[in-house]
Parts: C-alpha cells; structure tokens; sequence
C-alpha cells in the first residue's frame, strides 16, 4: 500500500499565498459537481449539494485504495459563483442572486465507471436528496490569477475587488469563465477569521484599445 497523496501539498494549483497574486496555468481536471441557486448560508440546496458529493467521493477514494492500490486524500471542497449582474457577487455581495456549482477532484485514474458504480453504492446506502445530481465533468481554466485569503467569506469583497479592477487589468488580462473559491480549511473545525481559501480567476489576453 502507497502513501495516501493529498493534493494540497503536492498540486501546484493548490498553492497560493495571501496578499501575493500569481498567474498559474491550471490544466483541465475533473470533478464531482453539483449545481445550485442562492445563499449558500440557507440553502437546503447547498446542504444537500454537499451531502450528496462527499459519500460519493470517499467511495471513490476507499475503492481506489482496494483496488487500484493507489490511496489519496479526498481533495478540498470547490466551488464556482457566478451572478447575472456580477456586483451581486464582486461588490454588493446579494447571496440571493448567486448562482454556484459546488465540487471536488477526482484523481485521474479514477474513469467514470468508477464513478458511476461510486454512485450506485452510496444509493444503497443512504440514497442522498440530490444524488442524481451528481455528475462527473471535466473544467478547462487554462490561465488563472489567483490568491490566498484568510477570514470569513464575508470579508472577500474587498480582495475580489482589488483582484478584478487592479491585479488582472493591470497585467494585460481580462476574466473570462467563472470565479473560483478552494477551500483548504476543514469549515466544522476552523474559526471563520482563519479560514484559509484560494481565490482564482482565469482570465485571457485583454482587448487591444481602440487606436
């Protein structure tokens, strides 16, 4: 039996440090990803969202171990946020109008019949609400910019802010695709203030001005 990999210590796009803003080049990776609308706080979407992802994953993980003889440590939660008008997100921060998709990695070895008998095992087991929404698909970010942030989620405004209008213009780059959170702190265990989650963007080149 290998050593369990954990991906936090090992993934360079699991990297980041606060207050330093790094271009990282993402590539295409898998997740288990459920969909949703509206405050992740009081949503019982959310909440279902998660009790579904997580005992597909650690069927994954345990029968990779059996099997495969190839042990890891479940990655971190994830999670894409996006908004129709994107201030709800970035400056007014109005959860009523998000829209996420929250996930978590799937190491590539795992294929996805794994993930489809993962599925049917924890549906004879406890058959949570949503998991017929679990699906298996794959994200290309490409080019990101991304930092640290250590506090609550209530306070990220600020970073989002300085992210989006100074960091990413002020280097040529526009965003593009959807914002990014990775959350390394285990939330039942961390208090708020010194919760550590990563902030990422991709972004392309930006439109050459007007001559």
């Amino acid at each position: 039996m290998t050593n369990a990999i954990d991906f936090k210590k090992t993934f360079d796009p699991y990297r980041a440090r606060r207050g330093q803003f790094r271009v990282v080049d993402v590539p295409d990776l898998r997740y288990l990803m459920v969909d949703g609308h509206g405050d992740p706080n009081t949503s019982v979407a959310f909440a279902d969202a998660l009790a579904a992802l997580y005992p597909v994953a650690y069927t994954l993980k345990f029968a990779s171990r059996r099997e495969l003889d190839r042990d890891y440590v479940v990655p971190p939660l994830e999670g894409l946020w996006w908004a129709a008008d994107m201030d709800a997100f970035t400056t007014a921060r109005d959860k009523s109008q998000w829209d996420w998709t929250v996930m978590l990695m799937v190491p590539d070895w795992i294929d996805a019949d794994r993930v489809t008998s993962a599925v049917e095992q924890v549906r004879t087991k406890r058959a949570p609400a949503r998991l017929d929404d679990v699906r298996l698909e794959a994200l290309s970010e490409g080019r990101c910019v991304q930092t640290l942030h250590v506090g609550t989620f209530e306070d990220e405004g600020p970073v989002l802010e300085r992210l989006h209008r100074e960091i990413i213009p002020g280097q040529g780059l526009a965003p593009t695709g959807t914002h990014h959170e990775i959350y390394l702190s285990d939330l039942r265990k961390v208090a708020p203030e010194k919760q550590r989650t990563i902030l990422r963007q991709p972004v392309t080149a930006a439109p050459a001005p007007d001559a």
